[in-house]
């Protein structure tokens, strides 16, 4: 999934400091409009100014529930992995390596950018009406979901682009709880998707008093998503996310009925980052180049722009009706951020 923001701010995210203890500190979530032909808003809970990442994750979007038709043309990647996690509704991912498959609740899309991918999203929506017009927007789906972001660290965000669809993913399963595992491991369970630094990601619904395993050296955050929890005596409704620090072997939690909520964590990621559009690089350089090329690659036919950088999404072009084009980058801020601190 992709960043639609049509004046994105430089991202300067410093690498995580050492011996964060134990807390509950509440995030707030902003409302971003996405310009674009989505039309949509999400809320925002990653990456804060005090509070850049959480491990390697380093970008949270949750958008709907809201009958919207997603209408993403191509656009680029880099140094980053994409997680898609549908709640409710499909979408129909295309991209750059040759994958055209639909997601849906329950399954994950792992998209790796490496050094460059491209990739469409568009909602899968009812049959036309008999006439073939168009279904009226009471009649669209219901579409949900989160968009996350994984940093890729140095040693592979170079690495040659890739995708994978996980259908199966495994559940665990303890005293009033269930967890979709998403990503790395948890309560005894691995996912078997291809991640690059050490990370969790699970979607856990439970209710009453819960006592889930954590990793001590994993920094930890919970975003709730329909009910709400109590953490260390502080209420933690949906919307804010909630950063628990890192130390803690378990998490007490006391769950309202049918709570449902994820469970995001990792090893401090230790490398500064630099986050803009759709891109996540190292210095403003390095982002200024990448959007160079996509811009370029624009003027390109289909079989070069294939062999280029971002590569080219098959089904999208001049002949592909209100699939054609692509989405241009919008320009540079025309000034360079300075690091900031986190905390």
């Amino acid at each position: 999934m992709t960043n639609l923001d049509t004046s994105p701010a430089q991202e300067v995210c410093p690498a995580a400091p050492e011996g964060q203890g134990p807390c509950v500190q509440l995030w707030p979530e902003r409302e971003v409009p996405l310009g674009g032909v989505r039309a949509m808003n999400v809320m925002r809970t990653l990456p804060q100014r005090g509070l850049p990442t959480v491990g390697a994750w380093c970008f949270l979007d949750s958008f709907g529930p809201d009958r919207v038709a997603m209408s993403v043309l191509p656009h680029p990647h880099c140094g980053l992995q994409t997680v898609t996690w549908p709640l409710e509704g499909a979408v129909r991912h295309r991209d750059s390596v040759g994958s055209d498959v639909v997601v849906r609740p329950g399954e994950l899309n792992i998209m790796t950018a490496g050094n460059g991918i491209s990739h469409s999203e568009f909602s899968v929506l009812p049959a036309t009406t008999g006439d073939g017009s168009s279904p009226l927007v009471e009649e669209l789906p219901v579409s949900r979901g989160l968009q996350l972001w994984v940093a890729l660290p140095d040693e592979h965000r170079h690495r040659a682009a890739s995708f994978e669809q996980v259908r199966n993913l495994p559940v665990a399963t303890g005293d009033g709880f269930s967890a979709t595992v998403m990503v790395g491991e948890f309560a005894g369970q691995r996912s078997p998707a291809t991640m690059f630094s050490p990370i969790v990601g699970a979607d856990i619904v439970g209710s009453g008093l819960l006592e889930l395993p954590l990793r001590p050296d994993f920094e930890h955050a919970v975003l709730v998503l329909d009910g709400h929890l109590v953490i260390d005596g502080q209420e933690v409704q949906a919307g804010p996310l909630a950063y628990l620090g890192a130390g803690r072997s378990s998490l007490a939690v006391e769950a309202q009925p049918e709570t449902r909520f994820m469970l995001l964590g990792g090893e401090p990621f230790g490398e500064d980052l630099l986050m803009w559009w759709n891109f996540v690089g190292r210095t403003h350089e390095e982002v200024e180049r990448a959007r160079e090329e996509w811009e370029a690659e624009g003027l390109l036919d289909a079989a070069a722009a294939a062999a280029s950088r971002f590569g080219h999404v098959h089904g999208h072009g001049p002949d592909a009706g209100p699939e054609a084009g692509r989405i241009p980058a919008p320009p540079l801020p025309g000034v360079k951020l300075r690091p900031r601190t986190r905390g």
